[in-house]
């Protein structure tokens, strides 16, 4: 196999286990979505991460749970294989003579092919949203009928409302849960903790990589799913928010600082399977290819 197509095939495993990973963690990113929404002067009654299931259960069904499952498989198949597969190209740039590379290269290359993978993929992760957004029937028929109703009331620049805090999320998921899955790994490795790069390994690793990619993501996700979820005048103008800061500002002044914390369980419960699944199926997924392990 040449080096061109390692490149692209890394590529094509990394949309592949975020994929897989989407279609497990589905219904909790519908949860964390409701979650995240309620509190901004939507009237509702107080949801639990248990009630809260019983109910969008009861209310609307089972199918409820995988409401934005079409989208998000888009999203993962467009802005993870951009940075999954990004990850590994830029990092190449920062290897030393020792043939390693240090922590923070890792994390300047989870922050660059993060923050270029979702910025290009941004539409995608807006349909997502707001569908799962929705308690009262899905907004859009179909993928294809959301891009045109939304191209027709909001514009083509309506597709990117959410860019900003979109990129930012995914600058700071790419930078905190790759690169801590890689440093993770490869320390307990190198101090003989476990001593074969394997499925434990990797199990031990993204379990880390997700708790500390939910925390540090959570504030920043919370923004971008109020913003794209928020009513828009006939200008395309948010009528609640008029920008990342301004919703960061009316949460917090409101709701405090747990306010930027709705949803973290969810959150958590999201990103801790999809990161555990994603990694062991890329894992997989590069051994039996012959391409050696991140």
């Amino acid at each position: 196999m040449t080096s061109q197509e390692s490149i692209g095939i890394k590529f094509l495993f990394g949309g592949l286990s975020c994929m897989g990973a989407a279609v497990v963690s589905n219904p909790v990113d519908v949860l964390k979505t409701r979650f995240q929404i309620h509190g901004e002067g939507i009237d509702s009654k107080s949801l639990g991460l248990v009630n809260g299931t019983i109910k969008i259960i009861k209310n609307e069904g089972i199918s409820a749970m995988y409401k934005g499952l079409t989208p998000s498989l888009l999203r993962e198949a467009t802005y993870s294989t951009l940075r999954m597969g990004g990850y590994d190209v830029i990092k190449n740039y920062f290897i030393d003579s020792n043939g390693k590379t240090n922590l923070l290269s890792k994390v300047t290359s989870g922050a660059l092919s993060g923050a270029l993978g979702a910025c290009i993929t941004s539409p995608t992760d807006l349909i997502k949203v707001r569908m799962q957004a929705s308690s009262k029937g899905v907004k859009y028929d179909s993928i294809s009928s959301a891009f045109k109703e939304i191209i027709a009331k909001e514009g083509i620049k309506g597709l990117w409302k959410g860019v900003g805090p979109t990129t930012q999320r995914a600058a700071l998921l790419t930078a905190s849960q790759i690169p801590s899955y890689d440093h993770i790994k490869h320390m307990i490795l190198d101090h003989g903790i476990i001593q074969v790069d394997g499925l434990q390994v990797h199990i031990v690793s993204s379990i880390f990589a997700g708790l500390i990619a939910s925390i540090t993501t959570s504030p920043v996700d919370l923004v971008k799913t109020r913003i794209m979820n928020q009513p828009f005048d006939s200008n395309g103008v948010g009528l609640i928010y008029k920008s990342s800061y301004d919703c960061f500002k009316k949460t917090f002044q409101s709701e405090g600082i747990s306010g930027l914390y709705k949803g973290f369980l969810p959150n958590w419960f999201r990103i801790g399977p999809h990161t555990i699944v994603t990694f062991i199926l890329y894992e997989y997924l590069r051994k039996v290819s012959g391409i050696k392990p991140i």
